[in-house]
């Protein structure tokens, strides 16, 4: 069993840190529909567990969701959010954001998502999104904010 690395907010709350992968492919995303909470859309993403570094659980994530092999990435925010609950109810996560490229072949887990798929902008407007993914694709201007 993996053990996400938790830490304190910068106002004293519990957190655990999270790594989450925009893929891109053409004029699309590869979003999943998670089976578990939090629900909704979302890209590929989960916490970094303990003993573990950031770009590894990137990779880990990337390789268990989708069954993609991340062959490069590019950091594109890291922050700290303090209205990101988890299913763990941890109320705080400090997420890192990597836009990467990926080889291999499209495989949905089926613990981990009910859907797994490519998402063209348009598409992307019509889903229910995890909320922490909503503010993602709004600050990546992928989507319009409000």
């Amino acid at each position: 069993m993996t053990i996400p690395f938790l830490g304190t907010s910068t106002d004293g709350r519990p957190m655990h840190y999270s790594v989450g992968a925009l893929i891109k492919r053409d004029d699309t995303y590869l979003l999943i529909d998670r089976a578990s909470p939090p629900f909704g859309f979302a890209g590929v993403a989960g916490h970094h567990d303990v003993g573990e570094t950031v770009e590894q659980a990137l990779v880990r994530e990337v390789r268990e969701e989708s069954g993609l092999v991340v062959v490069a990435y590019r950091k594109l925010f890291e922050e700290e959010i303090p209205w990101n609950t988890c299913s763990k109810g941890i109320p705080v996560h400090h997420w890192t954001l990597y836009e990467c490229d990926v080889i291999g072949e499209l495989i949905r887990n089926d613990r981990e998502t009910k859907a797994i798929g490519w998402y063209s902008q348009s598409g992307i407007v019509r889903l229910q999104l995890e909320p922490v993914w909503q503010y993602w694709f709004e600050k990546c201007d992928i989507l319009r904010k409000g």
